[in-house]
């Protein structure tokens, strides 16, 4: 039969585990992938965050986190002879492998001006 004792030991080692492993899912690394596409392709796509070359349209872009369900991406398209063109989005990071985010990604098409 069980102690009082025993029962309390058991229940604070319970939660113990619960505990662990709410942290450990927590803690999964989530994936979402952007389709970036221009009109016309063959742009240029820079993250304003951080200044980086994310490459040309038509484009996958990755995003991956330990700790956040979405971000927020700020790029600006680039193409000789059209005006420079700059858009922010939301990624949802809902996948958890890189290979889902790529079978399922959202799509961001912009439609670039040509200069006058």
């Amino acid at each position: 039969m069980f102690t009082r004792v025993s029962l309390r030991k058991f229940a604070v080692k319970l939660g113990v585990l619960a505990a662990m492993g709410l942290l450990t899912a927590c803690s999964q690394t989530m994936y979402g992938v952007v389709k970036i596409e221009s009109i016309p392709p063959g742009a240029e796509v820079v993250n304003l965050k951080d200044d980086t070359h994310l490459g040309m349209t038509p484009l996958l872009v990755t995003w991956e986190s330990d700790d956040e369900d979405t971000r927020h991406a700020t790029v600006e398209l680039r193409k000789l002879g059209y005006v420079e063109e700059i858009t922010s989005f939301w990624v949802k990071l809902r996948h958890e492998t890189k290979e889902a985010a790529i079978a399922a990604p959202q799509s961001v098409s912009i439609e670039l001006k040509k200069k006058k």
